[in-house]
């Protein structure tokens, strides 16, 4: 249900539709929403049904994350000591952050590159390391990922000119092979082909975008069998 299509075009709260939706009997609510919290705020007020966040504004997006874990494991196998970087908007990116918690998790070296504007500060923290240039970010990387340079920030001042960005921050052929033998790329989607990443090198044999599409429906299925599986025992 989208909110143009529910009572919240009428002034509903998102808390009383919630709180609808679990009086109408419903085990699971799957929500993505542009305010930050959202999710968060809806699991603390309902206490009958089962949230799953499928993205808040720019804070998480953790099914999006478990889809990339996966695809990752499933070429890399353990990911503890493997150098991942990911590049792009990062600080507007709730995937980059959901994903930079799971892989450090893991055990990976996650390495952060893009404009200095667009690097939040919050993951220094982490553990997670900021290497501006991406030609030195990408030496010896196992996994490859960028992120979706959003149009809005294209006119925004974050970065002198989509050019720029291009021949600064694109992932390309030259700098995949500065990578590891045998580096993958991946890309969350919607890709901007030709700024991101090369139009050759999203079509390539390094890549697993589409399996990440593919792998997508089985992860986020799986999740919504899991928890619903879990309100309906009590666990």
């Amino acid at each position: 249900m989208t909110a143009t299509a529910s009572s919240v075009e009428k002034g509903e709260s998102l808390l009383n539709t919630g709180l609808t939706l679990q009086a109408m009997g419903v085990d699971t609510i799957v929500i993505r929403h542009p305010h930050s919290g959202a999710p968060h705020f809806l699991a603390r007020n309902l206490t009958d049904v089962a949230v799953i966040n499928a993205g808040d504004g720019t804070h998480a997006h953790p099914t999006q994350a478990l889809l990339d874990l996966y695809t990752a494991q499933s070429h890399l196998g353990d990911l503890a000591g493997r150098r991942i970087v990911i590049v792009g908007d990062v600080l507007h990116s709730r995937v980059a952050r959901s994903a930079v918690w799971g892989f450090a998790r893991l055990g990976a070296e996650v390495v952060l590159s893009g404009p200095a504007t667009l690097m939040p500060e919050a993951f220094t923290p982490m553990g997670v390391s900021v290497q501006s240039d991406l030609d030195l970010a990408v030496r010896g990387a196992d996994l490859v990922m960028a992120l979706r340079l959003q149009s809005e920030r294209q006119h925004g001042g974050f970065f002198p000119s989509l050019r720029e960005y291009v021949r600064r921050w694109q992932v390309n052929e030259a700098r995949m092979g500065l990578a590891k033998s045998g580096a993958l790329l991946m890309h969350p989607g919607p890709m901007n082909e030709g700024v991101e990443v090369s139009t050759s090198l999203a079509h390539g044999d390094r890549s697993l975008i589409e399996q990440q599409v593919t792998n997508g429906v089985a992860v986020r299925m799986a999740l919504l069998y899991q928890v619903a599986s879990s309100a309906n025992t009590g666990t």
